[in-house]
């Protein structure tokens, strides 16, 4: 690692770390015990084929803000850690079908984001170098023929219209064994992949025209709680206290009530817990569509009061998300600051671990320059430092101090790790429930 790269690791910046390192070196003292919980755990519910997780390091706290089944940045991965990828996914291809030799990854209905379509170019090259053959398609909605896309990164990606026949889905010429979406259904369930006899990864059920953030939290919760027992510590330390209610219409008003005292009575849980350790900040919550992603319908309450006093632009921002589809849920989440920075402007970052099956192959940082320590950072104008982490999420140096980077590192791997668990068990449950079609 030279030492420009190294020079591109964040910084944390605040004086606030004793909880944090008590908690860092923690997770390093339990090493082999955390190692164990997580491969009985995975043995019981399978990880996810792969996923995201956006972290905030506090400085009194490390926690998870979303988890991601369809994540779309892996072209802002360090390649050198694209090894840990290709084993990875020959792990992850065995579990869904050992005898695979094709798979087919469904993309975004769209082509405009050349970034995106880069991430999707990554992902094939890691799965091709994996041992399979692979190609990419859209919906059939989306593309009519087949198209190639000259990419930023100098690669050129050939995309293709899916195509169903009978209960198989795939393009001409070639028909796969495992279904990958990266398409996050946000629009709802394609018909053309309702009933396949192939495998789908992850299931149609986890799109989010389906999917809720709260349910996966209420899973992450779990997840915490059971991990906070078996290393003694606070579990409030890795999750992020969160509440949701019923129905809501911000353009017409209506659910104002129930969310304004959700958001009242998630301010005073937050105090409490800042009067416990002693944290001379002030609580802020975050409240957000309860499904979807692209950080919209999101914004930042930092006094309960704002919640009755919103303008009709904001109301407006709140009451859409991807697609156009309204908003009517939100979840009401504990913030979480981050105190890391990158450069000499001190820029605002985030870590994003990014997994595969349940191997920890990386991640990046999130950074944004025109926004603060408490805002959401997934916004227009954010950047990607894919040389931030020097060393993989899973390689700690009890040697050295908590502080150091590969155990920074490692403590983000550790609650990357748990945000996809709580997703695998997710994903269990909603396999256990039955679909329309099936009680039809």
């Amino acid at each position: 690692m030279t030492v420009e790269n190294l020079r591109a690791v964040p910084h944390l910046t605040t004086t606030l770390t004793g909880p944090l390192l008590q908690l860092e070196r923690r997770l390093l003292d339990m090493q082999t015990q955390i190692e164990v919980w997580f491969r009985r755990e995975w043995q019981k519910t399978p990880a996810p084929f792969y996923s995201s997780v956006d972290v905030r390091n506090a400085g009194f706290k490390v926690a998870p803000v979303d988890t991601n089944l369809f994540p779309a940045g892996f072209n802002n991965l360090n390649p050198a850690f694209h090894a840990l990828c290709i084993h990875a996914v020959q792990t992850a291809i065995e579990r869904y079908c050992s005898y695979a030799v094709r798979v087919l990854i469904v993309a975004e209905s769209h082509t405009r984001n050349l970034y995106y379509l880069d991430n999707i170019a990554t992902l094939r090259d890691i799965i091709h170098r994996a041992g399979l053959d692979v190609r990419v398609a859209m919906l059939p909605d989306a593309l009519n023929a087949p198209q190639d896309v000259a990419l930023p990164s100098g690669r050129t990606l050939h995309v293709e219209p899916l195509q169903r026949n009978g209960d198989t889905v795939g393009v001409a010429n070639f028909v796969p064994c495992l279904v990958l979406l990266n398409n996050d259904l946000s629009s709802g369930r394609p018909s053309i992949l309702e009933n396949i006899s192939q495998a789908i990864a992850p299931p149609l059920a986890l799109g989010w025209s389906t999917r809720l953030k709260s349910t996966h939290f209420m899973h992450y919760g779990n997840v915490a709680a059971e991990f906070a027992r078996m290393v003694d510590i606070d579990p409030w330390l890795i999750d992020p206290l969160f509440s949701q209610c019923g129905e809501i219409n911000f353009m017409k008003r209506e659910g104002e009530e129930c969310l304004q005292g959700n958001v009242d009575n998630l301010f005073h849980a937050i105090q409490a817990k800042y009067d416990e350790y002693g944290i001379d900040k002030k609580p802020f919550v975050i409240v957000k569509a309860d499904a979807g992603t692209y950080g919209m319908a999101i914004m930042t309450v930092r006094d309960p009061a704002e919640m009755s006093t919103l303008n009709r632009k904001q109301r407006t921002r709140m009451s859409a998300m991807k697609g156009g589809q309204d908003v009517t849920k939100v979840i009401i989440q504990e913030g979480v600051y981050t105190f890391e920075t990158w450069g000499p402007q001190q820029a605002v970052a985030e870590p994003v671990v990014y997994m595969i099956d349940r191997f920890v192959v990386g991640g990046f940082y999130r950074i944004h320059k025109e926004k603060g320590t408490d805002e959401n950072l997934n916004s227009p104008g954010m950047e990607f430092e894919p040389l931030a982490f020097a060393e993989p999420c899973c390689n700690p140096d009890s040697q050295q101090g908590p502080d150091a980077n590969p155990n920074r590192f490692y403590a983000y791997g550790v609650i990357g790790r748990l945000a996809a668990l709580a997703a695998a068990r997710e994903i269990a449950a909603q396999e256990q429930v039955p679909t329309a079609q099936q009680t039809a």
